[in-house]
């Protein structure tokens, strides 16, 4: 029997399927400025949607702390007691001056973001399947698995996502990860190594952290990408690989790991995609989507340039000028496949019925 948690209750319906909450940013005594993340993006992808009207406060929905016990659906005990040491959280953020801060400042002005990011996953995922689309404006710590962090990445908020609709939503029992983030997505591949409910496509520069052999093994469709690689190329693989396992697998969701370090000039990804190429990626992918009607959940991952953010802004107000989120769709739970299917349902049975 799964456990009650706050993150599946039913938001206001005039609420957009875009999580948010303002405790995403990581402010401290400008630590967070060691590590190249900008650790204040979230909110500024927030303001930029704000100033081009596309949401207001009162329309999204606010992300919710994930609790221990929503955690422990997926995560060891021993790993969640590990992060009371503050040396360990130095080392999976890489910000090395964490280690000697007392742990309850690390849990508040660290972890706390994180976790309310994770909770905000899990929240998209099932606004997702009721909407058809939901966004996560943060999330995405793809190389966080149940046992160990690293990469900035302190809790498996993909595979917690997953397993909760597994658990909790029915008719949910296949799901596609499509991690596009620049780095090979190892905390999810090895949380569903030998699970085929979970069809992995990963595209990464094939030189960078974390090169985890082991976890490829996890991998259905791998596209390992050279330095350098630029938009035409980039695209034409995503737009063939994206369709490819979605004809090889229909999923019930799919998870989008929109990370923008593939932009040119990112310190650590190593690929040379412009901010167009970004946002016409993550058209290529939700089209796909949305003309198979599956359910898209996208968080934002990796991403460490300033302009990164209003990249992010860009992409999401062109998903919506192209159709492929809107609110009209989103409210009235006409995006929701299942939703759709029961009617054909229906209509069948009561079409066979008046034949008899």
């Amino acid at each position: 029997m799964p456990h009650r948690t706050e993150l599946y209750e039913d938001p206001p319906s005039a609420c957009l399927p875009i999580v948010y909450s303002p405790d995403y940013n990581i402010t401290f005594m400008g630590l967070e400025k060691l590590h190249p993340f900008d650790a204040g993006k979230w909110g500024k992808v927030i303001n930029f949607l704000k100033e081009e009207k596309l949401i207001a406060d009162d329309f999204i929905v606010q992300a919710r702390e994930a609790t221990d016990e929503d955690l422990l659906v997926v995560h060891t005990r021993r790993y969640l007691n590990k992060l009371k040491w503050s040396f360990v959280v130095a080392t999976i953020t890489e910000i090395p001056p964490v280690a000697f801060l007392p742990n309850f400042v690390v849990q508040r002005k660290v972890l706390k973001p994180l976790r309310t990011q994770t909770g905000g996953t899990i929240m998209a995922g099932k606004l997702a399947v009721d909407r058809g689309w939901a966004i996560n404006v943060g999330g995405g710590f793809h190389h966080c698995s149940s046992d160990k962090g690293g990469g900035f990445c302190a809790y498996a908020d993909i595979t917690l996502a997953i397993k909760f609709l597994f658990e909790r939503v029915q008719g949910v029992s296949k799901a596609t990860i499509i991690d596009l983030d620049a780095h090979q997505g190892n905390g999810h591949e090895r949380d569903f190594m030998d699970d085929h409910r979970v069809y992995i496509m990963d595209a990464y520069n094939r030189y960078i952290y974390p090169g985890d052999g082991f976890a490829k093994r996890a991998i259905k469709r791998k596209v390992e990408l050279e330095w350098g690689t630029e938009d035409t190329e980039y695209l034409q693989k995503v737009h063939t690989h994206v369709e490819g396992a979605l004809n090889e697998l229909k999923p019930d969701i799919i998870v989008y790991n929109a990370g923008t370090d593939i932009l040119d000039g990112d310190p650590l990804g190593g690929l040379a995609i412009s901010p167009q190429g970004i946002v016409k990626r993550d058209e290529v992918v939700f089209k796909a989507a949305r003309s198979r009607r599956i359910p898209i959940l996208m968080v934002t991952s990796g991403g460490y340039q300033k302009r990164t953010a209003r990249i992010i802004a860009d992409s999401i107000l062109n998903l919506h000028n192209l159709g492929l989120i809107d609110k009209e769709l989103a409210t009235s739970g006409a995006g929701n496949p299942k939703v759709e299917q029961m009617i054909r349902d229906s209509v069948k049975d009561l079409t066979n019925l008046s034949l008899q």
